[in-house]
């Protein structure tokens, strides 16, 4: 087992009764007022999946995938993360059991164990111990989210290691908090405080007590139900946090300050820090909630009908608004919808947003809904294949290339304007070898997307294996479209966009992955903006003037 790194503190959150409680906006919130505090904070994830990462899943079956700079394909609480504590991480902060076990079987056969016999305690346990150990360096506080829920079998050997842990490093070094659900029986017109009850007492069968115990519920905890709590499950009362439905996700860590949470784990850890400066995210809260105009943009994909896998992208246009101080509306539309029935459903909208995907199905709607904003002056963003999207409607629709299309889907196209990327033409595997992470960028001189980024060069993360075809880079400018971005070499376009357009932008990336409450996305501040002039002129509101956008509490946007 590795030594551990330095002093940092350790905050393990565990959930019980239910799954999606809440447990990683719990954790994002404590992160973002202990960084307040001015203490150095880092998060991690512990998945209980046997999947070495989220990047082969379906995203029906576990939302969106984060991708982190350095190429790690992560679980979507590592967004929630990034944006409350405004902090990259890499992918050391996103741990499955698929990870250990490969972890511990690779070791076993190099005989790295010696001859002993390869159990879960303690092999299994100092493996998972090893990767919570190894990010301590240069930080105060690690808080860990232990995901699945208390009893389930495969998250036992990640809750028996935090356990252990506290023998390791110290009980004056370690908080546990627990985060169960308190729900309301409409019946009786009471909340009902035994299903938390039972687990915490699960939780303490394992061995572990916890020091604070967070109660997800749709209304408010009275003192009698906290203190029932607090004697049934050996806590202060002060530790005995109510966690009730917020309007929005930025107000949740003021709520939890309001409680105490903050002071509560730094009391457990001992630790000393100043008061919180939250004036950036009153701010934040404060803009979104005193929005009253409203934008609406469609978000045309393939899995619409779980809105968490574009879960970055909807943060990200949403944080535009709050900029920009109007409240976005989201039209989810499903892209086969579009290839069936046709872009009726796309009609009224002031914006349209064609995010990343995989897979054939409903490609030929997301061209037509292409096709629908740039014939009709629509503001459009299109993010990974929404690129290739807009390439293939541009080459059929306006170059005349009857049958244009990308080699992932059609083998035999007559045009293949979308092709697989030179160094993925040998890749057998499917995880982990598309290319991720972080990517530079030269922007062309006088377009649109280098003003929005103030800048001629910047990075964003990738997570692609086609390509725009090379071949047809030529024929395509010549009939109007801008290669406005593009890899330092000159070989691999990053971004598109229309000259003769209000606002027609795609880029090979995903900025979305990079954008915050504090510091929205300059791509997606301009389809804000752009969508308010849209919304402005349709309504008749001329002339149209916008106002520049607030920045009180905000910060500049990133320039790279």
């Amino acid at each position: 087992m590795t030594e551990r790194r330095g002093g940092a503190k350790h905050v393990f959150i565990t959930g019980g009764v239910a799954s999606a409680l809440g447990k990683g906006i719990t954790a994002a919130s404590l992160g973002r007022l202990l960084k307040a505090r001015g203490l150095r904070v880092t998060m991690l994830k512990l998945d209980p999946y046997l999947n070495v990462d989220p990047g082969t899943m379906n995203p029906f079956e576990h939302g969106e995938v984060f991708v982190t700079d350095d190429g790690g394909e992560t679980d979507l609480d590592l967004g929630h993360y990034e944006r409350f504590i405004d902090e990259s991480l890499g992918r050391g902060s996103s741990v499955s059991s698929g990870q250990i076990w490969s972890s511990v079987i690779a070791k076993e056969r190099r005989g790295d164990y010696l001859g002993k016999t390869v159990q879960v305690i303690p092999h299994v346990t100092d493996e998972i111990k090893d990767r919570i150990h190894a990010l301590e360096r240069d930080v105060d506080v690690v808080i860990t989210e232990v995901g699945g829920t208390v009893g389930d079998i495969e998250g036992l050997p990640f809750l028996e290691a935090i356990r252990q842990m506290r023998h390791d490093i110290g009980r004056s070094n370690i908080v546990y908090v627990h985060c169960a659900l308190v729900p309301f029986i409409a019946a009786s017109g009471e909340l009902k405080t035994k299903p938390a009850q039972h687990s915490v007492r699960e939780l303490r069968s394992i061995g572990i007590q916890p020091d604070v115990v967070v109660l997800r519920s749709d209304r408010p905890i009275d003192s009698g139900l906290r203190h029932k709590v607090a004697l049934q499950c050996d806590v202060d009362t002060d530790a005995v946090i109510s966690a009730i439905d917020q309007p929005s996700l930025y107000e949740v860590p003021l709520a939890m300050h309001e409680e105490g949470l903050d002071r509560v784990v730094l009391d457990r850890l001992g630790l000393e820090a100043r008061d919180p400066d939250l004036t950036e995210w009153r701010s934040i809260a404060a803009r979104a909630a005193a929005a009253t105009d409203r934008v609406e943009i469609a978000i045309v994909g393939k899995y619409v009908d779980l809105p968490d896998a574009y879960l970055s992208v909807v943060e990200a246009v949403r944080h535009g608004g709050i900029e920009h101080g109007v409240h976005v509306d989201v039209r989810w539309i499903a892209a086969d919808d579009v290839e069936r029935d046709g872009t009726n459903a796309l009609q009224g909208v002031d914006g349209v947003i064609v995010p990343g995907g995989f897979g054939v199905r409903g490609v030929d709607g997301k061209v037509d809904a292409v096709r629908f904003a740039r014939e009709n002056d629509v503001p459009f963003l299109g993010l990974c294949l929404g690129l290739q999207c807009a390439v293939i409607e541009y080459a059929r629709n306006v170059a005349g290339l009857e049958g244009a299309h990308s080699s992932e889907f059609v083998d035999d196209t007559p045009h293949p304007v979308i092709a697989l990327m030179l160094e993925q033409q040998d890749v057998t595997e499917m995880g982990g070898t598309m290319r991720l992470g972080s990517y530079p960028a030269l922007l062309t001189e006088g377009s649109l997307v280098r003003e929005l980024y103030g800048a001629d060069q910047i990075d964003e993360r990738h997570r692609h294996r086609f390509e725009v075809n090379n071949a047809y880079r030529d024929l395509l400018t010549s009939h109007g479209l801008r290669w406005s971005g593009t890899s330092p070499d000159g070989q691999l376009v990053e971004f598109i966009e229309l000259a003769d357009h209000p606002f027609f932008v795609a880029t090979q990336a995903h900025p979305e992955l990079r954008s915050r409450p504090n510091r929205p996305h300059p791509l997606f501040s301009g389809l804000v903006r752009a969508a308010i002039t849209h919304r402005r002129e349709a309504s008749g509101q001329l002339p149209v003037m916008l106002d520049e956008p607030q920045t009180v509490g905000l910060v500049e946007a990133p320039r790279g």
